[in-house]
């Protein structure tokens, strides 16, 4: 199996021969990488690199392979201090002749989330942004950064906690108080 290379971010699925491998290696500039940074939710990301290759899998599919590193900055959740993740994920699609498209609105989650049907086009930036989404925490937190337990509640009334919500709360109160009846 021979290997080609390739500096594009777009690769037409037409144009990739099925005994051909084609290697890839994408290193944004500064400019590139602000932009992933606001596509993937995060404040910035340096370092970037997603590197890997497309090759065949079977007579007519495609197999993209990769590895993508680099840092990126997001808020604290907590006193929205700046955040440094270190990324280091493999990345794994796998393209498909004769898959479905999904319905629109469907929600159902494929039993192998990294089967998409074959695209006319394989464009490894936006694969590049999805898998750096999908590795950067949901909640970062700044080292030490704790949340405090806020109470709500109206004027002259006791807010409650999490142990109120508690579904034995109200036994152990009875208990406390006397009032549990002994058996």
């Amino acid at each position: 199996m021979s290997t080609g290379r390739t500096d594009v971010t777009v690769l037409r699925t037409a144009d990739l021969s099925g005994r051909r491998s084609v290697a890839f290696d994408l290193r944004p500039d500064a400019a590139d990488a602000a932009a992933i940074a606001e596509a993937a939710g995060a404040e910035a990301v340096a370092g970037l690199r997603f590197a890997g290759q497309v090759a065949p899998l079977g007579a007519r599919d495609l197999v993209l392979t990769g590895r993508l590193t680099g840092r990126a900055v997001q808020p604290c959740v907590v006193t929205l201090a700046p955040v440094e993740t270190a990324v280091d994920a493999m990345v794994e699609r796998r393209y498909v002749v004769g898959l479905p498209d999904p319905e629109p609105g469907e929600t159902e989650m494929p039993a192998d989330d990294t089967v998409e049907p074959m695209p006319e086009a394989i464009d490894l930036a936006a694969v590049m942004v999805e898998a750096l989404a999908l590795a950067l925490p949901d909640y970062p937190r700044a080292p030490g950064a704790v949340l405090a337990q806020a109470d709500f509640g109206p004027p002259g009334v006791a807010p409650l906690t999490d142990a109120d919500l508690n579904p034995f709360a109200a036994l152990a109160a009875l208990r406390s108080r006397g009032e549990g009846g002994e058996g």
